[in-house]
């Protein structure tokens, strides 16, 4: 199982290196089809996806490609009057197949394109900002830097629980553990790559917005544990052996990636 799950964790960062190194379409591309993969995961979750040809999940997946297509070809300033036509559509789709699907349905089928394709496309806006090929790695540094550590210092000095009815193994050291080697890798990051950036150096921004990112990390993993716990289910899917699903693995990313774009754009 841990040699599996490291084999699926090098072929990730292998791809993340190519796709964000690349950015443009290919990063567009790649975020797109992650998105769609999430959104299809808690389509299934909440039972908007049942296998049958659902109006409502196909609804869904035509707004991530064309908010994403938006993005691409920068028509930001369409995106919320997007976001708007599709929350009508869906209510249309409601009224129309009624009473194929709950009010709880219509919500999720919203709420699911919101929570994974636009938070997950802050990675693709902060790539594009100046700067932006070294500031994205922000958000891995601050989501899976933040795991790592919080995991190494739970299993060494973790006493006290930090949520033990949603997952009795993160203790409040891991937690303080996890900001705080968050913070160091964003300091050592920003020590690199400071002769590259265009605005001079940020060693104490880096570190700072990688500990806000880890701690909010942290919300974004205990919020997907929460689904899961609500609906009974183990993983997301079996996509990534040894991860689960996109949203088992990629559910902290998917919170994080706004904090990190605002605070890029607030603070360097």
């Amino acid at each position: 199982m841990f040699l599996t799950r490291l084999i699926s964790g090098i072929i990730l960062v292998a791809i993340a290196l190519a796709t964000i190194i690349s950015g443009g379409w290919v990063l567009a591309a790649t975020l797109l089809l992650v998105s769609l993969i999430g959104v299809y995961e808690l389509y299934r979750v909440f039972r908007v996806e049942d296998g049958k040809a659902s109006p409502l999940a196909w609804c869904g997946y035509a707004a991530v490609i064309l908010y994403y297509g938006l993005l691409f070809w920068q028509q930001e300033a369409y995106t919320m009057m997007g976001l708007t036509g599709f929350l009508i559509l869906v209510m249309t789709v409601y009224v129309l197949t009624y009473p194929r699907y709950q009010a709880g349905q219509v919500t999720a089928a919203f709420f699911s394109v919101v929570y994974v394709a636009v938070m997950l496309s802050c990675i693709f806006q902060i790539r594009i900002l100046q700067d932006g090929v070294y500031l994205v790695w922000l958000v891995f540094f601050a989501s899976w830097g933040c795991d790592t550590c919080a995991y190494c210092v739970g299993k060494l000095f973790g006493r006290h629980k930090m949520t033990p009815k949603l997952s009795p193994k993160k203790s409040i050291e891991g937690a303080v553990g996890g900001v705080a080697g968050a913070a160091l890798l964003g300091a050592i990051y920003g020590a690199v790559v400071d002769s590259r950036l265009s605005g001079g150096s940020y060693i104490l921004e880096f570190a700072v917005i990688c500990a806000v990112g880890g701690l909010i990390s942290m919300v974004g993993d205990l919020a997907a544990s929460a689904i899961k716990r609500n609906y009974d289910i183990k993983d997301y899917g079996k996509l990534i052996p040894g991860h689960g699903g996109i949203m088992d693995r990629f559910d902290s990313v998917i919170f994080i990636a706004p904090v990190i774009y605002y605070l890029a754009q607030f603070m360097l």
